[in-house]
Parts: C-alpha cells; sequence; structure tokens
C-alpha cells in the first residue's frame, strides 16, 4: 500500500466493476486492495484461508481435490449471494477473482468423474454472476510464481508443486486467450512491484483509465 497517491482522477470516468485475476502468487489480491484504495471503492477478496481441505490438498492434490473445489464454489457462491442481498452491485466494487475462474482450476484438479459431480453442483446453482466492467489479468512465469510462493512464507502454500502451478498457469492462459465477455487487460506481471513500485502503479493506472472495450496489453516501463 502507498501512503499517499499522485493519480488525479477528476473527470475521469471509471470502471465501476474491476476484477483481478491471475494464478497463485502473482500478485492479484496487492492490485485489488490498491485500486479499492485508490478510487475508494468496496473490495471483494477470495478467503482461501477458509478451506479446511485445502493444506491438504496443497500436501496430497489427489485425496481431497473435489472437497477443496466443492468448497471455494460454494464459497464465492455465497459471496455473490450476500452481494445481491446488500444491493452492492450498484456501487463501485473490485474484486481479486472471477467466478468463471471456478470451473478453470476444477478442470486442473479434478478427474473425469469429479468433474461431472462438480458440474452438476455447479450447474444446479444457476449463479448469476456480474460481468465485469474491466477484467485486469497478471500473468507471469511459473519460475516467478514460485519464488514468489516461497518468499511470502504462507505454511499451507509451501508445498504446491511445480507440475501443479504450471497445470494452473497454462489453464489461465488458455482461457483468457479467449476470454471476451468483458474489455481485457493483459499484465506483464514477470517484474511488476505493485506493492511498493509507485511508478509501475501509476503506469498501470493511466493504461486501465483508457481502457473502453476490446484487448489490451501493458510491460511496465524502467522508473526515471
Amino acid at each position: 500500500m502507498f501512503d499517499e497517491q499522485r493519480v488525479d482522477l477528476d473527470g475521469v470516468e471509471l470502471p465501476r466493476y474491476i476484477a483481478v485475476e491471475g494464478p497463485i502468487g502473482v500478485g492479484k489480491t496487492t492490485l485489488a486492495k490498491n485500486l479499492a484504495r485508490l478510487f475508494n471503492y468496496e473490495v471483494l477478496l477470495e478467503q482461501p484461508e477458509e478451506n479446511p481441505f485445502l493444506e491438504r490438498f496443497y500436501r496430497s492434490p489427489r485425496s481431497v481435490a473435489l472437497q477443496t473445489q466443492l468448497f471455494f464454489l460454494f464459497q464465492r457462491a455465497n459471496q455473490l449471494q450476500q452481494l445481491r442481498q446488500n444491493d452492492l452491485f450498484e456501487p463501485v466494487q473490485v474484486a481479486d477473482f472471477l467466478l468463471e475462474k471456478d470451473q478453470l482450476f476444477a478442470q486442473v484438479t479434478l478427474d473425469d468423474d469429479e468433474l461431472a459431480i462438480y458440474q452438476q453442483v455447479y450447474d444446479r446453482l444457476t449463479l448469476d454472476a456480474p460481468v465485469p466492467d474491466l477484467v485486469i489479468y497478471l500473468q507471469a512465469p511459473s519460475r516467478v510464481l514460485n519464488d514468489r510462493i516461497r518468499q511470502r512464507g504462507i505454511a499451507s502454500e509451501q508445498n504446491i508443486s511445480a507440475e501443479y502451478l504450471e497445470a494452473l498457469n497454462e489453464a489461465y492462459t488458455q482461457f483468457f486467450h479467449y476470454y471476451d465477455r468483458s474489455p481485457l487487460l493483459i499484465v506483464n506481471a514477470q517484474d511488476l512491484d505493485l506493492a511498493s513500485n509507485r511508478e509501475h502503479f501509476q503506469q498501470l493506472i493511466d493504461t486501465l483509465l483508457t481502457i473502453k472495450s476490446g484487448r489490451h496489453y501493458y510491460n511496465p516501463t524502467p522508473a526515471l
């Protein structure tokens, strides 16, 4: 977080609902929080620490894959339901996930029989997620994600295998290759420091404020 912001937002039409996405360790929650603070938006965050199966999943994915995935599905469905009840889709907000990402994870982690069960549950929930005005997809090589996961030191994440991270990263790449439901900003986050580099953050804001439709790309440039 930055102590102060130098971005002039006077007269700028902001996207009212922004979703930040990307694989584990890429920095999506940091960016979502910074955007919410800058724009004075509500922030909706994933809560992986609430999933009682997650640590076991990272140690032994096959043992609790379906339980882990269904917990996340119900959690995200509950978050959407709470938003509807509180009528928070009318005010502005930032989220660090897309609901569609749940199926992406399911396809990576579940076998065919488990995926069939998951899909039946997903379909019966009849989820009607709002479409973001802007999606920001942060991408980075798997080795960079692995380094960041190790550095931030969350205990449950230290058992994530390189193979799982690579498969997940590839699934994200494929998903956003075809994504066209919202304006999309694809961000090269390999050398991006959104936690402490003010210039990177300002350059990203300058880019996203120009986006009204289509697909766009952002690569950070060195600060002068």
